[in-house]
């Protein structure tokens, strides 16, 4: 084989089953191994004092440069000639581990791009941002001082109802704007799929030994099936002209219809720049979402209230803060304000996007048309052309324009929308 090289390591072939090593004739010992799923890794194997046959993981290739693998190599190899056992120091810090090392490992590493999530490329910011949140509000305080080897699936699924109960649960901070942090079946599975992803992590570079997250039962979260009524619509329209008068953050209050015209979620419609909407072809190029990037049709009713919006210090955003550089924040309080002149109840921004899916599912049009427009049509297709589908944009247009008319107050047309 000869030394290895990046052209070498880059040429080896991906087993169909079981893993495949190539090694280095140089550095006896140091090679690459490499798995069904793509992923390569340097390895060094060697003898220690009594004669075993040990394998330590160096890093992941690609993480790591052939080069620098081979300087931790050398390195390893003058400490085994010292005496020492890397494999065996290795297995007794991972016995020792706490969930709270893991933790605090994970974050580290994915803030620096060297772990890898969906579609094989970094963990997003957004994504990261939510870890960093269920970590240090849930995961931590319930079980962070535990030792991974020591944990079972019955301690995670106590976690998990801890959650559900309560436990964890906070009030809002000096009564601010903003969220605060609530118990319940959705908050806690989604806690234990996020425990279960970085012991995943931690594994595939043998920091842990195993996840016992794995087999773990995810309590089931209740169906969000609330939607607004024609006649909350109506209401809701209603309350917009009181709640300017009275002299509601005009921000939050664009957002919101924003939120209803489109189907957005809020983190696309806040986060939203000037430079991304298209208004003469009717669409928005969102680079970076959860679904990754994606080009939205938009209807001329948002399109018009976007481009109502004033700048803000000469900021990208749409919706900018008053105050500080960064996306507004205030528009769960300000729905809330809304909805208790409109009267009615259990509004939330995720109730405006599923109502405008639920109008434009009794306007008539196929769940594929819904998914494409509300953004999480399947993988490789609906993403794909929604910039050439002509009628995806009549069907935004239609949908709308019919709930910005029944805002107004001028659609007369009954929708049969149970609330």
């Amino acid at each position: 084989m000869g030394k290895l090289t990046k052209r070498s390591v880059d040429s080896m072939a991906i087993p169909a089953s079981g893993q495949t090593f190539l090694w280095d004739d140089e550095l006896r010992g140091f090679g690459v191994r490499a798995m069904p799923s793509g992923l390569k890794v340097f390895v060094l194997q060697y003898r220690n004092d009594e004669g075993r046959s040990r394998r330590i993981v160096l890093g992941r290739y690609g993480v790591l440069t052939v080069e620098q693998a081979r300087k931790q190599a050398i390195m390893k190899l003058g400490a085994v000639a010292g005496g020492d056992d890397p494999a065996e120091e290795r297995a007794q810090s991972r016995a020792a581990i706490t969930i709270r090392e893991v933790c605090d490992w994970y974050l580290e590493n994915a803030e620096s791009g060297k772990l890898l999530g969906r579609k094989h490329r970094p963990i997003k910011a957004s994504t990261l941002a939510m870890d960093r949140s269920r970590i240090e509000t849930h995961i931590k305080p319930l079980i962070g001082t535990r030792q991974v080897r020591s944990l079972r699936v019955s301690d995670i699924e106590k976690m998990q109802m801890d959650i559900v109960a309560g436990r964890t649960a906070k009030p809002k901070e000096n009564g601010g704007r903003g969220g605060r942090t609530t118990g319940g079946p959705g908050v806690a599975g989604r806690a234990v799929s996020t425990l279960h992803a970085l012991l995943a992590h931690a594994m595939r570079y043998d920091i842990v030994e195993n996840n016992p997250a794995a087999g773990v039962r995810k309590i089931a979260g209740k169906p969000r099936t609330r939607r607004l009524s024609a006649a909350e619509i109506r209401s809701l329209g209603k309350a917009f002209t009181i709640a300017e008068r009275n002299g509601e953050n005009p921000t939050g209050l664009a957002a919101i219809r924003v939120l209803l015209l489109t189907g957005y979620r809020i983190s696309e419609v806040i986060g939203m720049q000037r430079s991304w909407l298209h208004p003469e072809k009717g669409y928005v190029h969102f680079p970076d979402t959860k679904t990754d990037g994606q080009i939205r049709p938009i209807g001329e009713a948002a399109i018009a209230v976007l481009e109502s919006v004033p700048k803000k210090r000469a900021l990208p955003l749409f919706f900018a803060s008053d105050f500080v550089d960064r996306p507004f924040s205030g528009v769960p309080e300000v729905l809330r304000a809304l909805c208790t002149i409109a009267g009615i109840e259990g509004v939330t921004p995720h109730v405006l996007r599923h109502t405008f899916g639920s109008v434009a599912g009794d306007m008539g049009f196929s769940e594929l048309t819904i998914k494409a427009l509300l953004g999480h049509g399947a993988r490789g297709s609906t993403q794909n052309y929604v910039h050439l589908d002509e009628a995806l944009r009549l069907a935004v247009d239609r949908v709308s324009g019919k709930i910005a008319n029944l805002l107004d107050g001028t659609d007369v047309t009954i929708l049969d929308i149970a609330a």
